[in-house]
């Protein structure tokens, strides 16, 4: 909510009377990080741990307003290079002159200097919690404190408790079985206040523990977070049915979510409804809380603080978490290496790759970039299908589960098709003129024999079940009084453990992902082709490797003929429009994504607001890439940034950006025009061979899909999507119907209308 500055003065943190709209979330650092990373050798202190000595920014270390230090590189068996800081002559800018000791920052005077503002954030806050509350509790069943142990649900619950009277609510810590040992001391406490308090304090966790699951799913990765739905969501919902004793209970979840805390959290609202489960509410009540807020009002309120931040850790979670930095990676191993090597002994035996060495697997992070079953050891290919022009088939080996309980849960006429069982096989035929006709069976279809290939009652289905349908009896399934509402088929593939670990169907298309090889469009080739339209080609002034990508170019973005050196009906209309404008860049930038293997791979692989280095990258390429690898991941590395920095497809469109430090970030698309994302929906669907869809669909886009949809392409979640798509039933009926009612929505484009069509829309 308001800015801060360091303060001289007490070592503190001052906050400032002005909002912020970016907050460089700033944490105290204490005497065991310093030992730990190794500043003992440079700097005096008492080892207490009542007071922190300083600050950091990242990797940054701040004492009393003067930067003293920064950290560099690092992995899991290396410590970060500290970097300290130096005067104008180059001498070492000590943070005490002559060896003196560290001076602790005075909690009790910074607390004092900041008591007003601070003051005026908890009554803010406490307001949209009571007001929250007094909307609702006529209404829901239950109220929840979703707690993890870190430090924003521990302001959380204070707030809560500060707030609410008591027995309105619940605290449910979900327990991953992965979490920092430290967590679990710091739980132990909460719940034993809670005790002593009459809080009901409860423990939700998987029937699965974490080692099972991490050998049953393949290890957990960026690309596909299993981990989250299996040991956080799926059982959290478990046992709120247990507490009310009821399935379809409403309820409103208090969430320690904050805004600053990454780039695609700072477009989440206070409120939201269906966003993480269907048909429950979620309130964000500290969202605009900074860390600098978080830490002054737990030092003003006294508050536990988890072991975890005084040893280093930025953020509190999994112990092994595809998102950790190379930092937090190291720390970890040297305060908790028994609960770490037992992962890394998974990670290893379950990689199959001979190319993946110890060194790429666990010191590059290589484990967190897998992105299918494909490397998985003891993962034999147990689903394919195929379709010629009679039927879809489905060859399920060995299947986990019965196709004939989960065929209960989809609407299909029986004599569509034919299921032949024999020797631990499934055989599975499906009319394709009958897909043909209903599109979403296509989907379905195969979700059911996804289900049948991969289920292990890990949950998730039975938590989107809202009728209690789904019944696992000693791993026996049995499905009965169905009402194919289809949400246990609203999950990645029909199914997570599928998802994680299916092998890819179809050729190594990634071969060609180097489609420029630094030859990316500039500016001016742009201008000049417009401006000179069919002539272009014959007075470009370029060198023959440019032309020839740009060629390649204009074709994939729909402004060429191929194999003709004419201008198509399409760059007219850019032209028209204006081909800098974000409009024009939308529509051509939705042309690239669906025709260019490289447009694709950016679009598939980086997620809007996270940030990736260029080792992430590399890695992430390397995975896919052969041959002249190395070569072509420079290529294709470099074009991301030469296409933010010299094509309107950033500088217009916004679609991405590189940091100063070389970080990688594709952001949200600057897209006014509903237009543009009508067109996306008919390339989406034209791509998919369906035009009855669901935003559920849209949302989850699967990664192995050639289609994409305009949501993962411009960045849109789905509550901005949701109000887009009834915009624009409501003004081109004749072109999209979308209706969102009882918690289920259906989008349908017309039959009779194509992309080409929406293009005359403009």
């Amino acid at each position: 909510m308001y800015t801060y500055e360091y303060d001289t003065d007490t070592g503190g943190i001052l906050l400032k009377d002005k909002p912020v709209e970016f907050s460089k979330e700033p944490r105290p650092v204490y005497a065991p990080e310093l030992d730990l990373l190794g500043f003992d050798k440079y700097w005096n202190y008492d080892k207490q741990t009542d007071s922190p000595y300083m600050w950091a920014e990242a990797n940054r270390y701040y004492y009393r307003g003067r930067l003293v230090a920064k950290l560099k590189g690092g992995n899991i068996y290396t410590a970060p290079e500290i970097i300290l800081s130096t005067d104008e002559d180059g001498n070492i800018d000590a943070p005490e002159q002559n060896g003196s000791k560290l001076r602790p920052v005075n909690i009790k005077s910074m607390v004092e200097k900041n008591k007003k503002i601070i003051g005026r954030i908890e009554d803010v806050t406490v307001k949209r919690i009571k007001a929250i509350y007094d909307k609702y509790c006529d209404k829901l069943d239950c109220f929840h404190v979703a707690f993890s142990g870190g430090k924003d649900s521990v302001v959380l619950l204070e707030l809560v408790r500060n707030t609410l009277p008591k027995g309105s609510y619940e605290v449910i810590f979900g327990d991953t079985g992965m979490e920092f040992p430290d967590t679990y001391m710091l739980i132990s406490e909460i719940k034993t206040m809670c005790d002593d308090e009459k809080i009901p304090f409860h423990v939700a966790k998987s029937r699965l523990n974490p080692e099972e699951s991490w050998k049953l799913f393949g290890p957990p990765s960026r690309v596909f977070r299993w981990c989250c739905s299996v040991h956080k969501t799926a059982p959290q919902v478990l046992k709120i049915r247990e507490i009310i004793g009821k399935v379809d209970y409403k309820g409103l979840a208090f969430v320690g979510v904050r805004k600053h805390e990454s780039l695609k959290r700072s477009e989440y609202e206070y409120e939201n409804y269906n966003k993480k489960q269907k048909g429950q509410h979620f309130h964000n009540s500290i969202l605009e809380w900074t860390s600098a807020e978080i830490w002054l009002y737990i030092y003003s309120q006294n508050l536990i603080i988890n072991k975890a931040y005084k040893n280093g850790f930025n953020r509190v979670g999994c112990i092994y978490c595809p998102g950790s930095s190379e930092k937090d990676s190291f720390l970890k191993n040297i305060l908790y290496p028994k609960e770490l090597n037992k992962y890394i002994d998974i990670i290893v035996k379950s990689n199959k790759n001979p190319d993946s060495d110890f060194d790429y697997l666990i010191i590059n992070n290589g484990w967190c970039l897998r992105p299918n079953g494909r490397d998985l050891v003891d993962n034999p290919v147990r689903y394919v299908d195929n379709a010629d022009d009679k039927y879809l088939t489905i060859e399920i080996n060995n299947p986990s589960s019965d196709w004939e309980q989960w065929i209960k849960t989809i609407e299909i006429d029986i004599c569509m098709y034919s299921v032949t069982e024999m020797d631990g096989k499934y055989i599975a035929k499906i009319d394709v003129n009958y897909i043909k006709k209903n599109p979403t069976i296509s989907k379905l279809f195969r979700q059911v024999f996804h289900k049948a290939t991969s289920c292990i009652n890990c949950e998730v289905c039975i938590a989107n079940c809202l009728y209690k349908s789904i019944i696992f009896n000693e791993n026996n399934l049995n499905i009965k009084d169905c009402i194919k509402c289809l949400k246990c088929h609203d999950i990645y593939s029909g199914c997570t453990r599928y998802e994680s670990i299916r092998h890819p169907q179809g050729g190594n298309k990634v071969m060609n992902l180097d489609t420029f090889q630094t030859h990316v469009p500039e500016y001016g080739w742009f201008q000049s082709f417009f401006e000179k339209k069919d002539d272009y080609f014959t007075s470009h002034g370029l060198s023959d490797p440019k032309i020839s990508k740009f060629r390649s170019f204009l074709i994939s973005a729909g402004l060429k003929i191929d194999k003709k050196d004419k201008v198509t009906p399409f760059a007219e209309l850019i032209s028209r429009i204006g081909w800098d404008s974000d409009i024009a860049q939308g529509l051509i930038f939705v042309n690239l994504v669906n025709n260019n293997l490289q447009f694709k791979w950016y679009v598939k692989n980086l997620d809007i607001g996270e940030v990736y280095t260029k080792n992430a990258l590399k890695n992430k390429l390397s995975l896919i890439l052969t041959g002249k690898k190395d070569k072509a991941i420079n290529h294709i590395i470099g074009d991301y940034k030469r296409l933010t920095v010299r094509t309107p497809l950033g500088t217009s469109l916004n679609f991405g950006h590189v940091t100063e430090n070389d970080d990688f970030i594709r952001t949200k698309c600057s897209v006014p025009n509903r237009l543009v994302i009508l067109y996306g929906l008919f390339k989406y669907a034209e791509k998919n061979g369906n035009k009855n869809i669901s935003l559920s669909n849209l949302l989850d886009d699967d990664f192995e899909s050639e289609a994409i949809s305009p949501t993962r392409i411009f960045g849109i979640d789905g509550e901005e999507m949701e109000p887009i798509l009834k915009g624009l039933s409501a003004k081109y009926p004749e072109f999209i119907s979308a209706t969102f009612a009882l918690g289920l929505d259906k989008i349908t484009l017309m039959e009779d209308k194509t992309s080409e069509d929406v293009l005359g829309l403009f």
